[in-house]
């Protein structure tokens, strides 16, 4: 089996880590009643609506 001689320091073990670790950004969705960008799946937080009906009371 196939040992490494020396090993790896905390840097290179890192990079290698953080190399698959990108965020993304979050995906973002345009309200279909007020035209406010929010997230998906989600309650607008500028008009209340959800799927085409008032779920939160806005003033």
């Amino acid at each position: 089996m196939a040992v490494p001689k020396r090993r790896k320091g905390r840097a290179k073990t890192n990079s290698r880590r953080s190399a698959n670790c990108v965020c993304a950004p979050k995906p973002r969705s345009v309200c279909p009643q007020c035209g406010e960008v929010k997230l998906p799946h989600r309650v607008c937080g500028n008009c209340g609506y959800y799927k085409g009906r008032e779920v939160i009371v806005t003033e």
